[in-house]
């Protein structure tokens, strides 16, 4: 391991961070022509968008044999969104949790966590299992944009106007594209050579340091929707993120190539994927005038910090 291992690892990180915020964008943009909602849009356009990442990540991971960095990415991605990320922008700004929808998104992003639970006991996510993940990510993103729009014509909502035109958004995506298959591919290559220089695996490596670099577009979405006090953008976001995390990631990945995965994902990284998903929910119950607040968000940062602390100690 020299320099360049280091240097992969950050140009990657680097440009992952930039082609991510174009591709949510550009993404954004052409759900204003589509005229989607600003909810909608946080839990489909701007979730993928952020995912984007983990999803280039995780497929170049599988076809250079590195299933735990494919797997760990993920894994590891879910668990820092709810603790790194939503314990970050709650300390800086509380979340007050407006909308009871947030339950039934919260349920999808538990059955996707639970389902992956089961399809991983055998050690490995075959192509079957992908597809059946993949066809729940339609049917979530078709049932989010129908219920979307029927309340929104309901309640004649007003829609953002564009703020350009239909081509540039369309050309912001495709180079954003381009960038995060370079971006992936440098992290990649840096991350396995840190697991070597490390003397780690390379489970532990997709966890922390690549999970932890391709969360950062969750976290300066969420963020800058804090900012605007967009909550429901910020909420929904982190768990539009990790259910396409899911379903969309791994089960694209596994549709190009089955996933074999560590024993010790299923039985450590997993557990605490689902228990940081029931403390959420914990966490912002009322639902319609929960808060996620300072303190709240403190124990989640510390959690994170713990997870990390356990996950080098093993």
């Amino acid at each position: 391991m020299d320099l360049m291992s280091y240097l992969y690892v950050l140009a990657g990180f680097v440009l992952l961070f930039l082609c991510g915020n174009w591709l949510v964008k550009g993404g954004v943009e052409l759900s204003r022509h589509f005229r989607v909602s600003p909810l909608v849009a946080g839990l489909t356009i701007v979730a993928f968008g952020t995912s984007a990442p983990e999803l280039f990540v995780s497929v170049k991971a599988v076809f250079t044999d590195l299933p735990d960095i494919s797997i760990g990415n993920v894994v590891g991605s879910n668990i820092a969104n709810v603790t790194l990320i939503l314990g970050a922008v709650a300390i800086v700004f509380p979340i007050h949790v407006k909308r009871p929808s947030v339950l039934f998104d919260w349920v999808v992003m538990m059955v996707a966590f639970l389902l992956l639970f089961v399809f991983l006991i055998n050690g490995v996510l075959q192509f079957y299992e992908g597809v059946i993940f993949f066809a729940l990510i339609v049917f979530y993103i078709i049932w989010s944009v129908y219920s979307s729009r029927k309340k929104s014509a309901k309640n004649e909502e007003k829609f953002p106007a564009p703020g350009m035109n239909i081509l540039p958004a369309l050309g912001l995506v495709a180079l954003a594209v381009i960038g995060l298959y370079f971006g992936a591919e440098w992290l990649v290559k840096g991350a396995s050579d840190l697991a070597i220089g490390w003397g780690v695996s390379e489970r532990v490596v997709g966890i922390s340091v690549v999970a932890f670099g391709t969360s950062v577009p969750e976290l300066a979405t969420s963020l800058a929707a804090s900012f605007k006090k967009e909550m429901d953008i910020s909420i929904g976001n982190i768990i539009g993120s990790n259910i396409f995390n899911v379903f969309s990631i791994l089960g694209i990945t596994a549709m190009l190539k089955p996933l074999n995965v560590s024993p010790a994902v299923v039985s450590f990284d997993m557990i605490w994927m689902v228990a940081v998903a029931v403390l959420l929910i914990l966490f912002m119950i009322p639902l319609r005038k929960g808060i996620l607040s300072r303190w709240k968000g403190a124990v989640l940062l510390v959690i994170y910090i713990v997870y990390i602390w356990v996950l080098f100690q093993s």
